[in-house]
């Protein structure tokens, strides 16, 4: 059995951080339906590259989900999302709070009629300060948040939507079984732009606590044990020997045992950079690799991401899986109860994301809602 079997989310969200959150309980094996407008569905499906007429971006964040249609602008919506919600565990939604009241769909008033309910909200600035219903994306959290001020290109990971997408899923397993406790539900807000604040840990230390806050922290880019260095190749190579014994281990493989004391001198960080860098310019990336192999200190090559799909520490992980033309990376939460095989939690297989609103009759007929009523719902656009 999953360990989340039989727990109902119904996602509500758009785009990606609330696709990544709900994506996270699917593989754990909740039953998430998501709810989509009958007039396109998600944004996400036609966000390229569009494959075979797929989005491979929906197709990622979507697997393991049933798709329902349900225009919730409709005043003829409600009464279907309540037969529903009356079958379901958790509720997940990412409209700025102004539309989510507006909607009907806002923690206050689902909980006044389903008391069990956990609500979750992932929105850009919380339901509270100037900034409330202000538009933003995950470019714009960073920049607000600082984190842009540290890494001045645009960024191209998604950190700040994936970061509240973390923060929402456990909130909402602290939440789930804190209402295992109680019997009562609860409201779990995550904010993006204070999940994106959030990473400033060491950023954050420097200034606040730092009495110079012009030195620079090991793992910054400051010091020459943390850092990224290419190669003759134009490859590059990650280095991260923070511990004294990893640095030792590095210094010695290169011949260069005066600058095992040197670790944290920030005087002279940026001669040993200069040297380090010229030496692992001599050579190519996998030469490098091949030379340091057997040595423990922390050197790896930076991976293309074909390459780092078939890592052979991911293959023997099954951490990817090719399914029907798309990668899936799997949700990195393996769970043991016990200590035999008997108790081994499974694991959720892949299924490909669903076309557009393929299980709006089965969901809703499980709702109460008869073949009749259906109809008369499709004829008026709300389902």
């Amino acid at each position: 059995m999953t360990p989340l079997a039989n727990v109902r989310v119904i996602d509500l969200t758009r785009l990606l951080p609330g696709a990544y959150a709900t994506l996270l309980l699917a593989d754990l094996g909740a039953d998430v339906i998501k709810i989509e407008d009958p007039r396109g569905g998600d944004p996400g499906r036609r966000l390229p590259p569009v494959p075979g007429g797929t989005s491979a971006y929906f197709q990622v964040l979507n697997r393991n989900k049933r798709s329902v249609m349900l225009n919730l602008r409709s005043p003829d919506a409600a009464p279907v999302l309540d037969a529903v919600l009356a079958q379901t565990d958790i509720v997940v939604e990412s409209f700025r709070p102004p539309t989510a009241r507006r909607l009907g769909v806002d923690a206050a008033t689902l909980r006044a009629r389903h008391p069990r309910l956990i609500h979750a909200s992932i929105n850009g600035f919380g339901d509270a300060g100037p900034s409330v219903a202000r538009a933003a994306h995950d470019i714009n959290f960073q920049a607000i948040s600082g984190l842009l001020a540290v890494e001045t290109q645009v960024p191209r990971m998604l950190i700040g939507d994936i970061g509240a997408a973390m923060n929402a899923a456990a909130g909402i397993l602290a939440a789930l079984y804190e209402r295992e406790r109680t019997g009562v539900g609860a409201a779990v807000e995550v904010s993006i732009h204070e999940a994106a604040l959030s990473w400033l840990l060491f950023p954050a230390a420097r200034r606040l606590m730092a009495e110079d806050a012009a030195v620079g922290l090991p793992v910054d880019g400051s010091h020459a044990c943390y850092n990224i260095y290419k190669t003759a190749d134009d490859r590059y190579l990650a280095l991260g020997a923070l511990e004294p014994k990893f640095w030792e281990a590095f210094c010695k493989r290169i011949g260069r045992l005066d600058l095992v004391p040197l670790q944290y001198v920030e005087a002279v960080q940026p001669q040993i950079l200069g040297e380090v860098s010229a030496l692992l310019r001599t050579r190519t990336r996998d030469e490098w690799v091949a030379f340091f192999a057997g040595v423990d200190a922390c050197l790896t090559p930076v991976n293309s991401v074909d390459e780092a799909l078939v890592d052979p520490q991911v293959v023997a992980r099954g951490a990817a899986t090719r399914r029907g033309g798309s990668t899936y990376i799997a949700t990195p939460i393996r769970i043991t109860a016990g200590s035999d095989d008997e108790h081994h939690a499974e694991r959720v297989d892949i299924h490909a994301a669903p076309a557009l609103g393929v299980h709006t009759d089965d969901v809703l007929e499980s709702a109460g809602i008869d073949a009749v009523a259906r109809a008369d719902l499709r004829a008026r656009g709300v389902i």
